[in-house]
């Protein structure tokens, strides 16, 4: 809000003569009350909220169920003559993945908010995305949704030595060819879906300057909402610059200049939300325009309503 949320009139106040019956002494007290009663709640909620910006969202919990996504091999990273493309995006190389699971949408502030107790996301709505959240964040909050649902939690965290237990069945965050493989959904274009980056996700051109309740636009073709825009979201690795030899399930270096992360963001160019966009940062980076969305291994049997807790909530679509 401009002005610190209060608005000022140009226009000169008229007698009361001039634009009502005169009320007399009492009702004009009582008038002069009223508007005091009204008005000054409003004035403090707009001081209380700069700086706090809330979207109004419906009251229901978006189901962020988890996707099976089929391994496969395909080919990582962007062609030399995608239009917007960065260097790092390249070379493009064979990459297998197994099979494993991802959240259909990034990770919501209601559901931030239920295992973390805490919300410190700048926009405010139950269904918008969390922000503000570090890569560390990130992986406490799958390790604490691990044992709420029963499961072994995948990461082992000392400060800030974080290890990966790669056979446990518990939540964590994909990684970096995992989010390539699902964004793509078997296409090899600039956006998984639709024909521009607007019918896919929220970016400079078209978010007005903030993150949107999560699944609004399109969708691809394995279910998956947002890998475009509105929020950039933590991957495992650390950075690193691609190679040329085929890989099997790469997990990043042992060592970066940072921790990746993906899918560009509501800040970003158009083009910096591309499917083979990548970047990194500080794992400790808390700024709101990063989120995440969470994975897991594949087993032998789908997810059951009993061990997956995001599908606690009811559906509203």
């Amino acid at each position: 809000m401009s002005n610190g949320g209060f608005l000022k009139s140009k226009t000169p106040v008229k007698k009361a003569k001039q634009d009502r019956p005169y009320l007399g002494k009492k009702s004009a007290y009582r008038y002069l009350y009223t508007r005091f009663l009204f008005v000054l709640p409003l004035s403090l909620l707009a001081v209380f909220l700069h700086g706090q910006q809330t979207i109004r969202v419906s009251d229901e919990p978006v189901v962020n169920s988890m996707v099976r996504i089929t391994g496969g091999t395909f080919m990582m990273g962007s062609p030399a003559n995608e239009p917007g493309r960065l260097n790092n995006e390249g070379p493009q190389r064979q990459v297998t993945v197994s099979s494993f699971y991802i959240g259909r949408f990034p990770v919501t502030q209601r559901e931030f908010e239920e295992v973390m107790g805490v919300n410190p996301s700048t926009f405010r709505g139950a269904n918008l995305p969390v922000e503000r959240v570090s890569w560390f964040d990130a992986v406490e909050f799958a390790n604490r949704m691990s044992i709420r649902a029963g499961l072994t939690p995948a990461y082992t965290i000392r400060g800030n030595s974080v290890t990966w237990n790669r056979e446990a069945n518990g939540y964590r965050l994909p990684t970096e060819a995992e989010w390539e493989f699902a964004c793509r959904a078997g296409t090899q274009t600039p956006f998984n879906a639709g024909n521009s980056a607007s019918d896919v996700g929220w970016h400079v051109g078209n978010s007005g300057g903030r993150t949107h309740p999560v699944g609004q636009k399109l969708p691809n073709n394995w279910g998956l909402y947002d890998m475009h825009g509105n929020v950039l979201e933590w991957c495992w690795d650390w950075y690193g610059a691609f190679t040329t030899e085929p890989q099997v399930n790469p997990q990043g270096p042992s060592w970066g200049a940072g921790r990746v992360y993906r899918g560009g963001s509501w800040r970003f160019e158009p083009h910096q939300t591309r499917s083979a966009f990548r970047f990194r940062n500080n794992p400790a980076l808390r700024i709101n325009f990063v989120g995440f969305r969470l994975a897991r291994n594949a087993e032998e049997q789908p997810l059951t309503a009993a061990v997956d807790a995001y599908t606690a909530a009811p559906q509203i679509r």
